[in-house]
């Protein structure tokens, strides 16, 4: 008589937020695969269902508890985690039926209420089965490595640190250990993320580990470097993106490496505002007039390197003034992506409590000025790559069109996926692939958008 291998229990997952969390949400569900779980696509085969939830903003609480609702209404049988996790008694107060919740970046937790709720196939062929790579929720030619957990900021507008924590830095071997296995895996960009990656290491000094024979710091500046060694099976550098970066005196030192060619020549900083008052109410560092200096002697250093920044308008107190100070600030910076948010109170942030808060109205007219004035920025500084040729990764390739010929989407350099403009491709070879690396010869530019061609190889 055969003997039937039982079937493996299937886990879903809904993961909301930033690319934080969705490292989380990878994390779990390596873990989970590791114990013998499958995966479902859907709700109607998963044994159990995680929502990875945002509470940052009351419009991401919203969305949490809306696709918790839906996993609910689809399935029945739901574990809520991540940021929104400290809200337990709110989210079972509205979803009694939920199976239990857990805090950001609470692996084991996790793993502990699914096991619960659905246990894992055990025997001796299941058992045997390796768990293979690690489970991606993102393409496979791009990878986020985060290298630290929490923050040790104390901005008035956030409760980023209440949520997940105070500054916990990864080692430096294990970050460098995972970002080798992914190129080796076929990651052709690896996007550094946290909290607050300048503050990499401080949380330990800083110590020394050892890496392939030789003492690194936990500190950014070598784990850019080490980076930036790292090569594909083919002997290809990865591209390196940094995220998250705050000003610190020593970011100056990547600068030379961007120039090199050792890491991407791109930053994530977010200033959030430039108006020295309005900083000072944020609880930022308010010396702006420095920040444009460093950013002519980047420019001057690297002058390929894109700059990307976010702002809130509408902060509690923002004059007319502050608001024209920034847009003249951004005159100045000539930044190359800029995001723009309405300041949104945040239950359990200090800024709720500041006074002469800007009515909805003025902040949604604000918004409007601050999108238009970076836009005419951006279209500018695409206008002026016509012409040129530039490296761009692969990230789809769209099938033929009515006269047979086939288009691909990819990004620049100075384009981070999900929230950067995209490079658009025509004519492209028939073996053009996702992951692949190209020249293109930019032809056209809108507003945020590059349109072009793929050089012929010599």
């Amino acid at each position: 008589m055969a003997t039937q291998i039982p079937q493996q229990k299937r886990v879903g997952m809904v993961s909301l937020g930033c690319p934080k969390a969705l490292v989380d949400s990878e994390r779990i569900l390596t873990r989970l695969r590791a114990d013998g779980y499958a995966m479902s696509p859907d709700y109607a085969g998963a044994d159990v269902v995680l929502v990875n939830t945002c509470g940052f903003l009351d419009s991401a609480k919203e969305e949490s508890l809306s696709a918790i609702g839906e996993a609910i209404a689809e399935n029945g049988r739901v574990i809520v985690t991540g940021c929104m996790g400290n809200e337990a008694a709110l989210i079972r107060a509205k979803f009694p039926a939920v199976l239990a919740v857990t805090g950001a970046h609470q692996y084991e937790a996790v793993v502990e209420a699914v096991h619960a709720a659905a246990p894992p196939t055990q025997g001796p062929f299941i058992d045997l089965i390796p768990s293979g790579e690690d489970v991606k929720l993102t393409p496979r030619h791009y990878s986020y490595l985060k290298i630290s957990e929490g923050c040790n900021h104390a901005c008035s507008f956030c409760i980023i640190p209440s949520l997940r924590g105070k500054l916990a830095s990864r080692r430096i071997d294990a970050v460098l250990r995972e970002a080798e296995k992914l190129v080796a895996a076929g990651t052709r960009e690896l996007l550094v993320i946290s909290q607050d990656t300048s503050a990499y290491g401080v949380d330990v000094r800083h110590e020394e580990r050892m890496w392939h024979g030789n003492p690194v710091r936990t500190h950014m500046t070598d784990l850019a470097r080490e980076l930036g060694g790292l090569r594909t099976p083919e002997g290809v550098p990865p591209w390196v993106r940094l995220h998250y970066v705050y000003p610190y005196p020593h970011v100056d030192a990547v600068i030379p490496l961007m120039a090199d060619g050792l890491i991407t020549p791109y930053l994530d900083i977010p200033f959030q505002h430039a108006a020295p008052s309005v900083l000072k109410a944020m609880k930022r560092p308010a010396n702006e007039a420095k920040v444009l200096e460093r950013l002519r002697n980047w420019r001057e250093i690297c002058p390929d390197i894109a700059i990307r920044s976010s702002f809130v308008v509408g902060f509690p107190g923002e004059t007319e003034a502050d608001f024209q100070y920034l847009l003249d600030w951004l005159d100045e910076a000539q930044l190359d992506r800029v995001g723009a948010f309405r300041f949104e109170p945040v239950e359990g942030a200090h800024a709720n409590g500041l006074p002469d808060p800007v009515p909805e109205e003025l902040k949604e007219e604000r918004f409007q000025r601050i999108m238009a004035k970076t836009a005419a920025i951006s279209a500018a500084k695409l206008q002026a790559k016509i012409g040129r040729t530039l490296p761009v990764i692969i990230d789809e390739v769209g099938g033929p069109d009515e006269d047979g010929d086939l288009g691909a989407t990819g990004r620049s350099q100075a384009d981070a996926p999900e929230i950067d403009g995209a490079v658009y491709l025509r004519d492209v070879p028939a073996d053009t692939a996702a992951g692949q690396i190209v020249q293109a010869r930019i032809e056209d530019a809108d507003e945020h958008d590059l349109f072009g061609v793929i050089e012929p190889a010599d």
